[in-house]
């Protein structure tokens, strides 16, 4: 088989490579290899200021993307190697593709704890969430070990179920912010959610027993979940008299798992969440650093992702950063002529923007994947393009906890030294602000709860204004600072 464009993964990257390539091409075939029978479509977007966007993620069948983009084709393989050289990719049934250029998007797999333990879940596409409702579905006690995204939504969702959330940090969530919002957030930890009930769903949910799949079909399953993954999602556990019971072990990490006999044999002593001996039985026992033991009924780990390059780096010479992800230049390029990486499996190898800095993140992979497209297209016609303007600033906007958060910049003061200051403005129950000032301009912020300062802050960020003299006023809430700076 030949083509001019190849895109491997059927994420966020992928997809949204693969549609921006039938836009800009509407004459050339576009292949798009995944190995699962779902695709994640983009619906629902909308850009909230210059860098900041929202969208929520749809699984579609594969066939979807075809429907709406016919010079797409869709292969559900596997891939077993990459022939950067030659410009030939071979996929699991031994057929070989031969492109002209290729974006690789396979995003990242979950780094657990212990892979090879039949009571340690990782929680990264749609099989994972399956089978994680399925065993919360009878559980009494679960542990979730991480301090990401996905860590805060689980604590949040789950209940009927006692939680006990194991982090290594001094504050909850300090992937995305700093221990003042960790505070903020502490104090909805335990209490009763809002009720989704009569509210519509926001997307259409796929799942991959809706599609047919043979019985000896091993390939792995799905790409990374989308910013609305848990949203209308069943999570509750056996323990009915239980909205939220959520315990925080801090600056921990796991030391060891044991089975039921392992434990009784170790001379061990189990705790309940109060600290008392415990009377109960469970199939596991975590012991965590700071010499506790908990039974549980399983252990989620939600430690973070790490690049998934396997299978293309053998026989190949790609040049990996230091977290092993795939390292391309401002055009997205790799080190191996002709072919691209977006998302989660590649790591941006040119110098940033002040402002901006590399996460994992949905929206990330979604820009990262219409770029690439856009890169593959202009060098294909031999043009070079300026590196896109969403790569000026950081911006993301997520929700935890029920609340609204965006995040903007060096919003927690990455890469600042100690040459910085902090001005806040905290609502408990409302909002939590925070900005990151140096020499008197913005460097970042984090704005939690509905502000409506996104957009007068990105400004802020990107035009550098010397703030000095309205310092003392800029989170005054009785002046509307969008006036003051129009």
């Amino acid at each position: 088989m030949m083509t001019k464009y190849v895109v491997v993964g059927g994420g966020i990257a992928g997809v949204t490579c693969a549609e921006t390539l039938s836009s800009l091409c509407p004459e050339d075939e576009i292949l798009l290899i995944t190995a699962s029978p779902l695709i994640k479509a983009i619906t629902n977007y909308k850009k909230i200021t210059k860098t900041l966007e929202e969208f929520d993620v749809e699984e579609r069948p594969n066939i979807s993307l075809q429907s709406k983009c016919e010079n797409v084709k869709v292969v559900q393989k596997s891939v077993r190697s990459l022939d950067a050289k030659s410009h030939v990719l071979r996929l699991d049934d031994g057929q070989e593709v031969v492109y002209q250029k290729i974006c690789l998007c396979t995003g990242g797999k979950p780094k657990l704890i212990a892979d090879k333990n039949p009571y340690v879940i990782g929680i990264r596409d749609t099989e994972s969430v399956q089978e994680f409702q399925k065993r919360l579905s009878t559980a009494r006690r679960v542990m979730v070990v991480g301090n990401g995204g996905i860590a805060t939504e689980l604590v949040y969702e789950i209940e009927g179920c006692e939680v006990i959330w194991a982090i290594k940090d001094k504050s909850i969530s300090s992937t995305f912010v700093d221990p003042g919002a960790g505070e903020f957030f502490m104090a909805e930890l335990n209490k009763e959610k809002e009720t989704q009930e009569g509210k519509p769903s926001k997307r259409l949910k796929y799942t991959v027993d809706d599609i047919k799949i043979s019985e000896s079909d091993n390939t792995p399953i799905g790409g990374a979940l989308g910013p609305d993954w848990s949203a209308d999602l069943s999570m509750t556990g056996t323990q009915e008299q239980i909205s939220h019971c959520v315990t925080v072990e801090k600056c921990v990490e796991v030391r060891t798992i044991l089975t039921k006999q392992e434990f009784e044999e170790s001379g061990k002593r189990c705790c309940d969440l109060s600290g008392n001996p415990d009377q109960g039985s469970w199939p596991i026992y975590i012991e965590l650093t700071n010499d506790k033991v908990y039974g549980c009924d399983f252990l989620v780990s939600a430690t973070g992702v790490v690049p998934n390059t396997a299978p293309f780096l053998p026989g190949n010479q790609f040049l990996l950063a230091d977290d092993s992800g795939i390292r391309v230049d401002d055009m997205m390029r790799t080190s191996e002529k002709d072919v691209y990486a977006a998302g989660d499996v590649c790591t941006a190898g040119w110098e940033p923007a002040k402002h901006w800095l590399q996460m994992r993140l949905w929206s990330q992979a979604r820009q990262m994947g219409a770029y690439s497209a856009q890169c593959m297209v202009a060098d294909m016609q031999g043009q070079r393009i300026s590196l896109d303007f969403c790569f000026e600033v950081f911006a993301h906007v997520t929700k935890f906890f029920n609340y609204k958060v965006i995040l903007l910049g060096k919003f927690n003061a990455q890469g600042l030294g100690r040459d910085y200051e902090i001005l806040l403005r905290v609502t408990k129950g409302l909002e939590y602000v925070k900005v990151v000032l140096r020499d008197g301009r913005m460097e970042g912020a984090i704005l939690i709860g509905e502000t409506d300062l996104e957009e007068t802050f990105e400004n802020l960020i990107l035009n550098q204004t010397d703030l000095t003299p309205f310092k003392d006023h800029l989170l005054d809430p009785d002046i509307d600072i969008e006036d003051f700076f129009d």
